[in-house]
């Protein structure tokens, strides 16, 4: 069984503004809205998964997650290195940007306010049994990728 949380997917300075996500705002999110989120959950059994972003993998940003996780952290140059370009594997690539492009344009947003809110409200209905067939979904490809050793998968279809 896999738990995930949603926050908020954009980053605005203190005037509203969007801003480029860094290492600095990357720990901030951790640590006022992530780690206080966590207080509800027994971190003991969970792991944490991200990507190879400059601002993921800053050194106080680790140290931030090393602090809650220790070694079940997969990033990269961590104790599980996750693979780099490993869209096959990540379900943020191949499940929720996806999907949310797919419903964030439906009633074609005029504005970047209007954009934003339906990327917020498509976000927010994500119900929890469509994370559990995700989950569900990632570990089959996990098996896949075991099993023929690393290789891609361009022929596998993998249905939620």
């Amino acid at each position: 069984m896999g738990w995930w949380n949603h926050w908020s997917v954009l980053f605005k300075n203190d005037e509203g503004h969007n801003v480029t996500v860094n290492g600095d705002r990357y720990g901030a999110m951790i640590t006022n809205f992530f780690s206080p989120e966590l207080n509800n959950h027994d971190v003991q059994e969970l792991w944490f998964q991200q990507d190879g972003a400059t601002c993921h993998t800053a050194r106080a940003t680790i140290d931030l997650l090393k602090d809650t996780f220790g070694d079940r952290l997969i990033s990269r140059f961590e104790p599980v290195n996750w693979p780099p370009r490993s869209c096959d594997l990540t379900p943020i690539d191949y499940f929720l940007w996806g999907y949310v492009k797919s419903l964030v344009y439906a009633d074609k947003p005029q504005t970047v306010d209007h954009l934003e809110d339906n990327i917020r409200r498509v976000i927010a209905d994500i119900r929890p049994q469509m994370l559990e067939k995700v989950i569900e979904n990632w570990t089959s490809r996990l098996d896949y990728i075991r099993a023929s050793r690393g290789s891609h998968m361009p022929e596998i279809i993998f249905k939620m």
